[in-house]
């Protein structure tokens, strides 16, 4: 799929906890980031569940298939989410998909629960979104309620992305939680973490909460 090898990309998948650690955007055990290694059949090197995304290592990633189970006991126990994972790569064609709890990703997903989408319209950063050529525009982010049921918000999801929804179009929030979003690849899936935590952390600062 990639080109790369299983020990590059979780050398690359641990450089990225690396960065989102340091940004505070994957603070204690949080966040969980994967990468399709396989279409056919469909395959995803994933975070292992309940370890540091700052101090990731090679033995604390797992290969899972496309519902979500691991394919080697040995591995240690993937991420709870990660039928949200597989669900994108099935669905929405997503190369890779990262998930982050930032400050802002927290504070705004929690606020506009009862809105069900965060609108952001009028930046240049939007021109970093996959398929946005124009400031000009309006970017719409479905806003979903935080739940322990996993398998039912996978269906959920899976059903508004077959029916085109555009506020699933370039990412989604879990209310009081973070930000899932998702790329070709790791590289346009990182892109899209840092535009869309730049533009959260704009939308937050103009409703004066950074004051």
């Amino acid at each position: 799929m990639t080109g790369l090898s299983l020990t590059e990309l979780k050398q690359e998948l641990i450089e990225t906890g690396r960065d989102f650690h340091r940004r505070g955007w994957s603070l204690g055990t949080s966040s969980n980031y994967c990468v399709v290694t396989s279409r056919d059949p469909l395959q995803l090197l994933i975070t292992g569940s309940g370890f540091d995304k700052g101090r990731l290592k090679p033995e604390q990633f797992v290969v899972v298939d496309g519902q979500g189970q691991r394919l080697d006991p040995a591995h240690p126990k993937p991420s709870a989410e990660t039928l949200l994972h597989t669900v994108l790569a099935r669905k929405a064609g997503a190369g890779a998909v990262l998930h982050t709890h930032s400050i802002w990703g927290t504070l705004l997903s929690e606020t506009l629960q009862p809105a069900g989408r965060l609108q952001i319209a009028g930046y240049e950063m939007l021109k970093g979104l996959s398929g946005v050529s124009t400031h000009d525009t309006r970017v719409s982010i479905a806003v979903v309620p935080n739940t322990q049921d996993i398998a039912a918000l996978a269906v959920s999801l899976e059903a508004r992305i077959a029916e085109g929804d555009p506020d699933l179009r370039h990412g989604f929030l879990m209310a009081g939680h973070g930000l899932y979003t998702w790329g070709a690849d790791l590289a346009e899936a990182r892109r899209h973490i840092e535009v869309l935590e730049f533009l959260m952390e704009v939308v937050g600062t103009r409703r004066g909460w950074g004051s």
